[in-house]
């Protein structure tokens, strides 16, 4: 300390550029992480805080204040609070990765190492990887597009193929579902090819009558429908049924039976509880009528059958298409042919 206070200026300032030559690159690569810390952290702070502002809104809006309270309210709800959530997530370690990997490059770059070879030898290995966990990268990038598509969410009833059930939870590699016998099924993202979701929209309860040979159709048929639209009336199933249940007539003819068709959409939530009001509804008609109904079932239409009514009974309206008469087709005076 005592040499350094009485050394000349110039061997001050040769001491301090002999320091920084020896010491320049440590100090260099502390800076390049130290500032790539604080980028990650800045990024993932505004990430959580869009995140929070968007999860905090809805709950304003549906007047709770825990997550699992909006179980009770519209499941858009719970579904973008998820949607957001996991995409939150997806985009902090797109920028975990891409701020070290920018670090990295940075650090080799300071350290005299030939950052192409590095790269090329990087994507060499890269594509090995992909190409052996190339079911795992399908998994998560079809995981990604089901949540940004919002294809299916937490409580919905849905088809995926490998299995049916209510979804408890989507993941970005793994969706589980919870079949009807209380077994959770864990389906992986690539696997699914076709999403059937049951929760979305509407659905339609389809219930078939079976009634003896001899009845009077158009009376039966008439107050079977009386009875469904006086459900649909009622205070307890006007929120629940959408539209005016339909008739769609005599659909079988069997030797002992007539089978009639009546129809009613309703919210998808509540499709099995119209489905057993509607069939005991129809058993005191029956009953009141005096008629002994062979049968009763619900029917799921596929097929053509089932895509040709999706429009309900009444038949697709299209715009008529003009006929030309003789008189339109006779050259006019005057014009050349």
């Amino acid at each position: 300390m005592l040499l350094a206070a009485t050394a000349p200026p110039d061997e001050l300032t040769e001491m301090g550029r002999s320091f920084w030559e020896v010491w320049q690159t440590p100090i260099s690569i502390g800076i390049i992480l130290v500032v790539a810390v604080v980028v990650r952290i800045v990024l993932h702070f505004v990430i959580r805080r869009v995140v929070d502002q968007i999860v905090t809104g809805i709950k304003r809006k549906q007047n709770v204040t825990e997550t699992r309270a909006l179980t009770v309210s519209p499941l858009a709800a719970v579904r973008v609070v998820q949607r957001t959530r996991t995409l939150g997530s997806v985009l902090n370690n797109v920028v975990t990765v891409l701020v070290a990997a920018v670090a990295l490059v940075l650090v080799l770059g300071l350290l005299d190492v030939n950052v192409v070879t590095v790269l090329s030898a990087a994507g060499v290995v890269g594509a090995g990887l992909a190409f052996g966990a190339q079911n795992i990268v399908k998994d998560v990038l079809n995981g990604i597009f089901m949540i940004a598509e919002d294809q299916l969410g937490v409580g919905d009833v849905v088809d995926v193929g490998p299995a049916t059930g209510v979804v408890e939870n989507v993941g970005i590699r793994v969706t589980q579902i919870r079949g009807v016998h209380g077994v959770l099924w864990f389906v992986r993202n690539g696997e699914i090819l076709r999403v059937g979701n049951m929760s979305q929209g509407w659905s339609r309860v389809v219930v078939d009558v079976a009634v003896p040979y001899a009845v009077d159709v158009d009376a039966v048929q008439s107050a079977l429908l009386r009875a469904a639209t006086d459900m649909a009336a009622s205070p307890k199933w006007q929120q629940v049924v959408i539209d005016e249940p339909e008739a769609w007539g005599l659909q079988s003819v069997a030797e002992e039976h007539l089978v009639l068709r009546i129809v009613a959409k309703s919210k998808p939530a509540d499709r099995d509880n119209v489905d057993r009001e509607l069939r005991r509804r129809f058993k005191a008609v029956a009953d009141e009528l005096g008629i002994q109904l062979p049968s009763m079932e619900s029917v799921v239409l596929t097929g053509l059958e089932g895509a040709a009514s999706i429009g309900g009974a009444k038949p697709p309206r299209t715009a008529p298409t003009p006929l030309a008469t003789p008189a339109d087709r006779a050259p006019r005076k005057g014009r050349r042919r």
